[in-house]
């Protein structure tokens, strides 16, 4: 096993990463930034009016994009573990 084979190994764990952290968090902030707008031009300084629609759109997205994110993850892992062989001999 030479370095630059386990050092694409990491590059491909690190995008799949960041991948599926991108699908939870771009859709938080946008709501964050939604909420913090509208808190602004009202003058309400309630933090849990930014918390709980932020929360609420997580679990949304995870619920909806879920099955999309395992499959992901095994698909990777299934990669991984099939590659074993050809990676040690």
């Amino acid at each position: 096993m030479t370095p630059g084979i386990i050092i694409q190994i990491g590059q491909l764990a690190l995008y799949n990463l960041t991948i599926l952290l991108l699908v939870l968090l771009v859709p938080a902030l946008i709501v964050g930034v939604l909420i913090s707008m509208f808190q602004a031009a009202t003058q309400i300084n309630e933090m849990t009016l930014s918390f709980i629609p932020k929360l609420l759109i997580t679990l949304l997205v995870l619920a909806l994009a879920g099955p999309w994110m395992l499959s992901l993850v095994t698909e990777y892992t299934l990669k991984l573990f099939e590659s074993i062989p050809s990676l040690i001999g």
